[in-house]
């Protein structure tokens, strides 16, 4: 087996990005304070053709270098808005008819793998809403949301890395919305 060659991926220019079809999908960023982990989730946006990433709160935003060095230029491919809270981002998707999903361990979460294909809100596109590296999503953005995900976890540590959540989250998204229609 042989490596392939970046030429031969056949990856979309950022034009093209721009004008292919995406995933219904919103990620929200909820006071993420690393720029590492901002920058990490642009590139799993981009790697599964996210409609757009919201910042918020203290959130940084592109262009930043810290943000680059592991976005890889996908801060430039992802659309991407900022908004003051994460609150005012979550009203406003759900005005415009979007599914919300803070992703927190609370009361009455459900867990991970949930089916998005068989599920009442499956027209719907949804949002995702990630939270704080400590303090998680906050309590009026979840109070907001239309539920809650919960990834499982088996280990002693209560928490995830909001980047390596964001990727379990999202390729979830993809293998069920994307790849499911590739095999229809």
């Amino acid at each position: 087996m042989r490596k392939l060659r970046t030429i031969e991926m056949n990856r979309l220019t950022v034009d093209q990005f721009h004008e292919a079809k995406k995933l219904p999908l919103v990620v929200v960023l909820d006071d993420v304070r690393s720029l590492y982990n901002v920058g990490s989730v642009f590139r799993t946006c981009d790697a599964f053709r996210v409609e757009a990433v919201y910042l918020c709160g203290i959130t940084a935003t592109p262009p930043h270098v810290e943000i680059h060095k592991t976005a890889l230029g996908a801060e430039d491919s992802v659309s991407w808005r900022y908004f003051k809270t994460a609150d005012e981002a979550v009203r406003e998707l759900k005005q415009q008819g979007y599914f919300t999903l803070a992703i927190e361990q609370a009361e009455g979460s459900t867990k991970a793998p949930v089916s998005f294909l068989s599920s009442e809100e499956e027209q719907k596109p949804f949002a995702v809403v990630l939270g704080n590296e400590v303090k998680g999503v906050h309590q009026s953005v979840v109070d907001l949301c239309d539920n809650c995900l919960e990834i499982p976890q088996f280990g002693t540590k209560h928490s995830m890395n909001v980047a390596v959540t964001a990727g379990i989250v999202i390729w979830e998204f993809a293998r069920q919305l994307l790849l499911s229609k590739v095999t229809e």
